[in-house]
């Protein structure tokens, strides 16, 4: 069953591509046969043609994004380690300043996600993901140069903006070279990078406060700021001469074949390309409505909100290892645990839903696993029973996250632009939730927390219900997919005609 507004938005954006030209019909007809013939290729099996093109991606896209990703995250989490190494005391912080300074962040952090991935849909995206990782590296390193905690939170608002259009990016980034059942997998290697980074966080923090505080003048916490910051803009300056931009128009990456190639694979999936010939008529005005218009960006909204709202305890991690009896720079190292934890449910996770061609059940039995750990922890009177239970019911949300994420481009496969808006979207709506979320693990709580670990149970649980549900329905009502010998004939004559003309030149 196809929905009537499914109907509507398969004419307009088929009314986009109406402007090719007509006058060649035998050669139209060429491209139809070689359009049916690269289908048939794809649907015999995975060539080593293909396999090759999968592995080239890999080892130039996965890198790019995995080492952005990693220290994206280390400059948006470190607040906790700071707040636990020192700044807590410098600044005199009272908790509710705490929560402001982590709430800053996302207020500006979910206004910018749908404009930056509009912003991604028209320009190079080696040029714009590597420019955003230079900008935040910047504001990261000058969270260093700030004397209170009004003008630490004025920075974090400016942080928000910078990394805003990174994570929706990646996403919309990676649902541009890969097949839906490949695409899970690689999201999750690249989101490795985000437990890692809680991870490599706790332990470059307690190095750092032990053995810098001091040097040069400077506190322990700011030169974590400081060393982090660079890192980022190093990093991204070097990813920007490496990074493909979208298979459409990656000449320096790949050839005419593996163009040809990499296009197929997601037009045989009924996914939209980026940066095609026919999306470029679709305004953003009319894509944006499109995307609030459809049900089932909602229904992944949903679930993404109960997600991240239960994610936000990572930034509070350092001060429940506090309330462990853990204290200094020794808090720092037991951090690690629970991302490492982390780490094997994202991979995990990932792998089995792309070999079994499915997100829905792990998704609905990871979050209804963490759902009952985090009532043990709840439960729990024994401090090391309740550190062990933690590690292994945090780890659960860092799995489901990307489930939901990659979850969104089966459900919403066109036009391209449509499916970065709903990612955006899904990412910033989802976010928001961060905001209240602060409030919930507030130091009166110490040391068990409750209206806390309550909330998150309560949320993981609903996510495991919802996500049968949303199931059900996403069967029932699938969203129309484009034809795959329109957008490869548009494809082929977009070649043509650039051949044509640059041998005309």
């Amino acid at each position: 069953m196809t929905l009537p507004s499914d109907k509507l938005e398969v004419h307009q954006i088929e009314h986009a591509t109406d402007g090719m030209p007509t006058t060649d019909i035998n050669m139209k007809d060429s491209d139809i046969k070689q359009a049916e013939i690269l289908a048939a290729e794809l649907q015999s099996g995975t060539s080593q043609a293909e396999k090759d093109l999968v592995r080239k991606l890999d080892w130039r896209i996965l890198p790019c994004g995995w080492v952005l990703y990693l220290l994206g995250f280390l400059d948006r989490g470190n607040i906790g380690n700071a707040k636990t190494g020192g700044l807590e005391e410098d600044f005199n912080l009272i908790s509710s300043q705490y929560s402001i300074i982590v709430l800053v962040f996302f207020v500006s952090y979910l206004v910018c996600e749908v404009p930056a991935n509009m912003i991604l849909t028209r320009v190079r995206p080696s040029l714009f993901l590597p420019g955003l990782g230079i900008a935040w590296g910047g504001f990261a390193m000058l969270m260093a140069a700030t004397h209170s905690w009004q003008q630490l939170a004025g920075i974090r608002f400016l942080l928000g903006i910078a990394e805003a259009g990174f994570a929706p990016g990646c996403a919309y980034y990676l649902s541009s070279w890969y097949r839906k059942y490949e695409l899970t997998t690689r999201y999750a290697i690249m989101y490795t990078s985000v437990p890692l980074a809680g991870a490599v966080s706790g332990l470059l923090a307690g190095v750092i406060i032990q053995y810098m505080d001091g040097l040069a003048g400077l506190a322990g916490w700011r030169w974590l700021f400081i060393i982090e910051g660079l890192a980022s803009i190093v990093a991204a300056v070097v990813v920007a001469f490496f990074m493909p931009d979208y298979p459409s128009n990656s000449t320096r990456f790949i050839n005419e074949e593996e163009t040809l190639l990499a296009c197929n694979r997601l037009a045989v999936d009924g996914i939209a390309l980026a940066q095609d010939h026919g999306a470029k008529g679709v305004p953003h005005w009319k894509i944006f409505i499109m995307t609030v218009k459809d049900w089932r960006v909602w229904a992944q909204c949903f679930l993404f909100v109960l997600v991240t709202g239960s994610q936000t305890m990572q930034y509070f991690i350092p001060t429940l290892i506090k309330s462990f009896d853990w204290t200094g720079y020794t808090a720092q190292y037991y951090t690690i645990p629970p991302y490492l934890a982390a780490l094997c449910y994202v991979v995990i996770s990932a792998f089995l839903a792309d070999r079994y061609q499915t997100k829905w059940p792990f998704l609905c039995g990871l979050s209804g696993l963490g759902c009952v750990l985090f009532i043990a922890v709840t439960l729990t009177q024994n401090k090391m029973a309740q550190y062990v239970l933690t590690i292994f019911a945090f780890g659960t949300i860092y799995g489901c996250s990307p489930l939901v994420k990659t979850w969104v481009v089966d459900v919403i496969p066109q036009p391209a632009a449509k499916r970065a808006v709903a990612l955006a979207l899904i990412n910033s709506i989802g976010n928001a939730s961060s905001i209240y979320s602060t409030w919930l693990w507030p130091s009166k709580d110490a040391p068990r927390y409750i209206p806390g670990f309550a909330t998150t149970t309560t949320w993981l649980g609903v996510c495991c219900i919802c996500s049968f549900g949303f199931a059900i329905l996403f069967k029932k009502h699938p969203a129309q997919r484009p034809d795959h010998t329109k957008v490869m004939v548009t494809q082929l004559r977009a070649y043509r005609e650039a051949s044509s003309g640059a041998g005309k030149a």
